[in-house]
Protein backbone atom coordinates (compact mmCIF):
# COMPACT_ATOMS: atom_id res chain seq x y z
CA UNK A 1 0.00 0.00 0.00
CA UNK A 2 1.03 3.61 -1.16
CA UNK A 3 0.46 6.54 1.24
CA UNK A 4 1.48 10.32 0.04
CA UNK A 5 4.33 10.77 2.12
CA UNK A 6 5.43 14.78 1.67
CA UNK A 7 6.11 16.96 -0.79
CA UNK A 8 9.01 18.68 -2.33
CA UNK A 9 9.46 22.54 -2.93
CA UNK A 10 13.25 23.21 -4.69
CA UNK A 11 14.76 26.47 -4.13
CA UNK A 12 17.89 27.75 -4.63
CA UNK A 13 18.36 29.62 -1.27
CA UNK A 14 16.90 27.76 1.41
CA UNK A 15 16.22 30.86 3.71
CA UNK A 16 15.09 32.73 1.11
CA UNK A 17 13.04 29.99 -0.52
CA UNK A 18 11.69 29.27 3.06
CA UNK A 19 10.66 32.69 3.95
CA UNK A 20 8.65 33.00 0.36
CA UNK A 21 6.72 30.10 0.95
CA UNK A 22 5.79 31.15 4.57
CA UNK A 23 4.18 34.21 3.39
CA UNK A 24 2.07 32.51 1.00
CA UNK A 25 1.27 29.91 3.38
CA UNK A 26 0.82 32.22 6.38
CA UNK A 27 3.03 29.92 8.48
CA UNK A 28 6.47 29.64 9.89
CA UNK A 29 8.23 26.67 8.70
CA UNK A 30 10.59 25.05 11.07
CA UNK A 31 14.25 24.14 10.63
CA UNK A 32 14.59 20.81 9.06
CA UNK A 33 17.86 19.08 8.21
CA UNK A 34 21.36 18.57 6.35
CA UNK A 35 21.68 15.50 4.42
CA UNK A 36 25.90 14.91 4.18
CA UNK A 37 25.14 11.82 1.79
CA UNK A 38 23.35 14.93 -1.03
CA UNK A 39 24.83 18.06 0.03
CA UNK A 40 21.57 19.32 0.87
CA UNK A 41 19.57 20.75 3.46
CA UNK A 42 15.71 21.82 4.03
CA UNK A 43 13.13 23.07 5.98
CA UNK A 44 9.60 21.70 7.23
CA UNK A 45 6.44 21.88 7.27
CA UNK A 46 3.40 19.69 8.68
CA UNK A 47 0.47 18.99 6.76
CA UNK A 48 -1.19 16.96 9.43
CA UNK A 49 -0.37 13.42 11.33
CA UNK A 50 1.44 11.59 8.85
CA UNK A 51 1.93 14.26 5.78
CA UNK A 52 4.62 17.18 5.40
CA UNK A 53 6.19 19.75 2.88
CA UNK A 54 9.79 19.92 2.76
CA UNK A 55 11.90 23.15 1.29
CA UNK A 56 15.05 21.71 0.16
CA UNK A 57 17.92 23.74 -1.64
CA UNK A 58 21.79 22.83 -2.41
CA UNK A 59 23.73 23.44 0.99
CA UNK A 60 26.76 25.76 0.11
CA UNK A 61 28.23 24.33 3.22
CA UNK A 62 28.41 21.01 2.13
CA UNK A 63 31.33 19.10 0.46
CA UNK A 64 30.23 18.06 -3.53
CA UNK A 65 28.70 14.62 -3.27
CA UNK A 66 29.96 11.44 -4.94
CA UNK A 67 26.36 11.42 -7.05
CA UNK A 68 23.65 13.07 -8.43
CA UNK A 69 21.57 15.33 -5.86
CA UNK A 70 18.35 14.19 -5.73
CA UNK A 71 15.26 15.61 -6.56
CA UNK A 72 17.31 17.10 -9.74
CA UNK A 73 18.99 19.42 -7.36
CA UNK A 74 21.84 19.73 -9.45
CA UNK A 75 19.94 21.33 -12.49
CA UNK A 76 17.51 23.56 -10.79
CA UNK A 77 17.02 26.61 -11.45
CA UNK A 78 14.63 29.79 -11.31
CA UNK A 79 11.83 30.46 -8.90
CA UNK A 80 11.60 28.70 -5.46
CA UNK A 81 8.55 26.08 -6.98
CA UNK A 82 7.17 23.12 -6.30
CA UNK A 83 8.91 20.21 -8.01
CA UNK A 84 8.19 16.94 -6.85
CA UNK A 85 6.37 14.19 -4.28
CA UNK A 86 6.98 11.10 -2.49
CA UNK A 87 5.31 8.19 -1.40
CA UNK A 88 6.20 6.10 1.16
CA UNK A 89 5.45 1.91 1.82
CA UNK A 90 5.89 -0.77 3.78
CA UNK A 91 7.84 -2.96 1.54
CA UNK A 92 9.91 -0.97 -0.59
CA UNK A 93 12.08 -4.13 -2.15
CA UNK A 94 9.06 -5.50 -3.57
CA UNK A 95 7.82 -2.40 -5.31
CA UNK A 96 11.48 -2.55 -6.29
CA UNK A 97 11.39 -5.58 -7.89
CA UNK A 98 8.23 -4.96 -9.76
CA UNK A 99 9.93 -2.02 -10.86
CA UNK A 100 7.85 0.41 -9.49
CA UNK A 101 10.76 2.76 -9.08
CA UNK A 102 12.33 2.95 -12.43
CA UNK A 103 16.04 2.99 -12.42
CA UNK A 104 17.49 4.10 -9.77
CA UNK A 105 19.31 2.97 -6.19
CA UNK A 106 17.90 2.20 -2.64
CA UNK A 107 19.76 5.31 -0.50
CA UNK A 108 19.49 4.67 3.10
CA UNK A 109 19.48 7.96 5.03
CA UNK A 110 18.89 8.78 9.29
CA UNK A 111 19.15 11.79 11.40
CA UNK A 112 18.06 12.20 15.21
CA UNK A 113 16.30 9.08 15.06
CA UNK A 114 14.63 8.93 11.82
CA UNK A 115 15.94 6.13 9.54
CA UNK A 116 14.61 5.77 5.92
CA UNK A 117 15.66 4.35 2.61
CA UNK A 118 14.55 6.15 -0.60
CA UNK A 119 15.08 5.17 -4.30
CA UNK A 120 17.12 7.48 -6.15
CA UNK A 121 17.73 7.70 -10.13
CA UNK A 122 21.21 7.76 -10.85
CA UNK A 123 20.69 11.21 -12.68
CA UNK A 124 18.76 12.42 -9.70
CA UNK A 125 15.70 12.97 -11.57
CA UNK A 126 12.26 11.62 -10.92
CA UNK A 127 10.77 9.97 -14.16
CA UNK A 128 8.47 12.10 -16.00
CA UNK A 129 9.95 15.36 -14.92
CA UNK A 130 9.54 14.85 -11.41
CA UNK A 131 5.47 14.32 -11.96
CA UNK A 132 6.42 10.41 -10.91
CA UNK A 133 6.77 9.99 -6.65
CA UNK A 134 9.92 9.03 -5.07
CA UNK A 135 9.22 6.31 -3.31
CA UNK A 136 10.51 5.35 0.25
CA UNK A 137 10.50 3.12 3.41
CA UNK A 138 10.73 4.53 6.95
CA UNK A 139 12.98 2.40 9.40
CA UNK A 140 12.19 3.85 12.28
CA UNK A 141 8.74 4.15 14.45
CA UNK A 142 9.24 7.76 14.18
CA UNK A 143 8.16 10.35 11.43
CA UNK A 144 8.84 13.72 10.74
CA UNK A 145 5.60 15.02 11.68
CA UNK A 146 5.64 13.49 15.06
CA UNK A 147 8.03 16.27 16.19
CA UNK A 148 6.48 19.22 13.79
CA UNK A 149 4.50 21.56 15.37
CA UNK A 150 0.91 21.65 13.81
CA UNK A 151 0.46 25.19 12.13
CA UNK A 152 -2.99 23.96 10.66
CA UNK A 153 -2.27 23.93 7.12
CA UNK A 154 -3.65 20.69 5.39
CA UNK A 155 -3.16 19.58 2.10
CA UNK A 156 -6.20 19.72 -0.03
CA UNK A 157 -5.29 18.72 -3.40
CA UNK A 158 -2.16 17.87 -5.21
CA UNK A 159 -2.75 18.24 -9.28
CA UNK A 160 -0.30 16.59 -11.50
CA UNK A 161 -0.20 16.54 -15.59
CA UNK A 162 2.04 14.78 -17.57
CA UNK A 163 2.00 14.09 -21.40
CA UNK A 164 3.11 10.50 -20.56
CA UNK A 165 1.19 10.62 -17.00
CA UNK A 166 0.92 7.13 -15.29
CA UNK A 167 -1.97 5.82 -13.24
CA UNK A 168 0.32 3.26 -11.99
CA UNK A 169 2.07 2.97 -8.09
CA UNK A 170 0.13 6.35 -7.02
CA UNK A 171 -1.65 6.33 -3.46
CA UNK A 172 -4.71 5.88 -3.10
CA UNK A 173 -5.91 9.57 -2.15
CA UNK A 174 -8.46 11.42 -3.49
CA UNK A 175 -6.23 14.58 -2.90
CA UNK A 176 -3.96 13.68 -5.72
CA UNK A 177 -4.99 14.16 -9.36
CA UNK A 178 -3.80 13.12 -12.45
CA UNK A 179 -4.59 14.17 -15.80
CA UNK A 180 -2.73 13.81 -19.30
CA UNK A 181 -1.66 17.28 -20.71
CA UNK A 182 1.16 19.54 -20.53
CA UNK A 183 3.51 19.28 -17.60
CA UNK A 184 2.33 21.28 -14.89
CA UNK A 185 2.43 20.49 -10.91
CA UNK A 186 0.36 22.49 -7.93
CA UNK A 187 -0.77 21.58 -4.55
CA UNK A 188 -3.63 23.72 -2.70
CA UNK A 189 -3.75 24.10 0.92
CA UNK A 190 -6.18 25.01 3.15
CA UNK A 191 -4.23 27.70 5.36
CA UNK A 192 -6.01 29.50 8.62
CA UNK A 193 -5.75 32.43 5.90
CA UNK A 194 -8.28 30.69 3.46
CA UNK A 195 -7.24 28.33 0.41
CA UNK A 196 -3.29 28.86 -0.92
CA UNK A 197 -2.00 27.16 -4.41
CA UNK A 198 1.69 26.73 -4.66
Amino acid sequence: MLALDHLVISTEDLERGADEVAEKLGVPLEDGVRHPAFGTHNKLLSLGSDTYLEVIAVDPAAAKPRRPRWFGLDRFSGDTRLTNWAVRTKDLSNLMAMGAAGPGTAVAASWSGLRWTIVVPEDGQLPLDGIAPALLEWRSEAHPCHALPDRQVRLSQLTLSHPEVQQTYLPDDTRVQTTKGPYAIAATFDTPGGSVTL
